[in-house]
């Protein structure tokens, strides 16, 4: 196996494998970032995700609530719109 020829075709055989191999890790370490990217922003809009729900949750409660305060203003006014009648009922007798 001291021959030249071999010795350059099993070099250039081992340099190919090697070239190979550095290509597969930089695909491999770039796989890792963009997988890094797409777990950060995951989080990030899991966390918008939480935020927004809570959001929600305190705007509809808040619109329960103003809805049940104008209903209650309702009744009230229709209340007093009913005794002012009545005042000018008796008055108009």
């Amino acid at each position: 196996m001291s021959d030249p020829t071999a010795i350059d075709a099993v070099t250039r055989r081992l340099q190919l494998a090697l070239d190979a191999l550095e290509a597969a890790l930089d695909r491999r370490i770039e796989a890792s970032r963009r997988e890094a990217t797409l777990a950060n922003q995951v989080h990030t809009l899991d966390a918008d995700r939480s935020r927004l729900a809570a959001e929600l949750d305190t705007a509809t409660a808040r619109s329960r609530k103003l809805e049940a305060t104008n209903r209650d203003i309702a009744r009230r006014l229709d209340a007093a719109v009913e005794s002012i009648r009545s005042v000018i009922a008796v008055q108009d007798r």
